[in-house]
């Protein structure tokens, strides 16, 4: 990709997050619930929980389903080793990187939560200690950015109407 294209889709981005309806704290909510729940549920379960979630704790709906796709088929194809691979270890389990690795390309190319069972106890548990422990760290990271990215916004927006107002 193209750097000229990359920042055009960061721009988009960055608009469609700061130009979101509600307010900053609700707006940050959604995307810091997304991101935990893409950390923590496998990829083909996430909007299953990220939206019902959403409605629970008041947050905006596309935000959450938004930030669910920090993991999707082609990133999960190397974050997902990783972090299994990172909960082994925290578990002091006995999992091999390839081993991980081949597991979890068979269950994202079969694209099915079955696969994801068939990896076995082990790794499944890895899966989970080190998807929790990233869901902590990323989620109040994430809230804080977006919440302070929509309050700048919003402040600039603020200010150049008022600065428009000023000149009639």
């Amino acid at each position: 990709m193209k750097s000229r294209q990359l920042k055009e889709k960061l721009r988009f981005l960055y608009f469609k997050v700061v130009r979101g309806d509600g307010s900053p704290e609700y707006i940050a909510r959604g995307w810091s619930l997304g991101v935990f729940i893409g950390c923590v549920v496998p990829v083909f379960c996430q909007l299953y929980i990220a939206i019902p979630l959403s409605f629970l704790f008041k947050s905006s709906k596309i935000g959450a389903i938004a930030g669910t796709f920090i993991t999707t088929p082609p990133t999960a194809i190397v974050i997902y080793p990783l972090q299994i691979w990172i909960g082994n270890r925290l578990i002091g389990g006995s999992l091999t990187f390839s081993g991980i690795k081949s597991a979890t390309v068979a269950m994202l190319t079969r694209g099915n939560f079955k696969a994801f069972g068939a990896m076995g106890g082990e790794m499944i548990a890895s899966f989970f200690v080190a998807g929790v422990l990233w869901g902590i760290m990323m989620a109040p990271l994430v809230y804080w950015c977006v919440r302070r990215m929509v309050m700048r916004y919003r402040t600039f927006r603020a200010a150049k109407a008022q600065k428009k107002a000023a000149k009639r």
